[in-house]
């Protein structure tokens, strides 16, 4: 389902209380993505011993300088802690259209307050029964979802405090992330309990970015994939670079963001 497109500050907050699924690469590809919009954004990145979002921005700033490129910014924060992530949000979501919350793959009380200031929250999965587990715990014998898993009831929790607010309700998107190119039955297996876990959860299934090194790549420049068509930016376009932009654009359209 396309969202409607922006017309307030919209709070989207990257959870997953496990590690390794991608959630800085796509909290990195939506901030530039909402930038090339016209989009004003600030970010806030929840974990402050890593870093990874706020590190990207800075390699940006410093690829800006040394090339001479102008590129659009986001203002980013590091919080530690809830009280430092209710200042940050209460500050930059006065100041922008749109704020970006990276959390840590742990169980952080800090991620789990974001968890109630979102939007729009975006779970990256791998293609892995393990990841699954954490929104429906299967039943050995049937292999269908018995019963909630621990994310899926902390997502319901924070549902339930934010609806509590009188706030209107969260939009939850669930995208298979770091999906391999090869076709295969766990991965055919992990969509179709997938989509029997989005109608009894309440999320929606969003397309997910393969599992590409054009991804890494680009970190120490701190480019995302709809930066590469600005004059200035020396890349030569593979087809790896043409998928890998089209799926960040999918994504975009899924989240009502305005074309470039």
């Amino acid at each position: 389902m396309k969202r409607p497109e922006m017309t307030e500050t919209r709070i989207y907050v990257l959870g997953n209380e496990k590690g390794g699924t991608g959630k800085s690469t796509v909290a990195f590809n939506l901030v530039v993505g909402l930038l090339r919009a016209g989009k004003s954004v600030g970010c806030i990145d929840l974990d402050p011993r890593q870093a990874t979002l706020a590190r990207q921005v800075e390699n940006r700033r410093a690829f800006a300088g040394r090339t001479g490129t102008a590129l659009p910014e986001p203002e980013v924060e590091t919080a530690d802690g809830t009280e430092a992530l209710d200042e940050a949000l209460e500050a930059l979501a006065a100041r922008h259209d749109a704020v970006v919350v990276d959390t840590p793959g742990r169980p952080d009380p800090a991620a789990q307050r974001a968890h109630a200031h979102a939007d729009v929250l975006i779970t990256p999965l791998n293609d892995s029964h393990v990841d699954l587990d954490l929104i429906g715990r299967l039943d050995p014998g049937t292999r269908s979802s018995a019963r909630p898993g621990v994310y899926a009831e902390l997502v319901w929790k924070q549902r339930m405090v934010r609806a509590g607010s009188g706030r209107k309700a969260l939009d939850w998107i669930v995208m298979l992330n770091r999906v391999r190119q090869v076709d295969s039955h766990n991965t055919r297996e992990v969509r179709s309990l997938l989509q029997d876990l989005s109608r009894r959860f309440a999320f929606d299934i969003a397309p997910g970015f393969g599992e590409r090194t054009i991804f890494r790549e680009m970190f120490p420049d701190g480019l995302g994939l709809m930066d590469l068509r600005q004059p200035g930016i020396e890349r030569t376009l593979s087809m790896s670079h043409v998928a890998a932009r089209n799926e960040v654009r999918r994504l975009l359209d899924m989240l009502g963001v305005p074309p470039i």
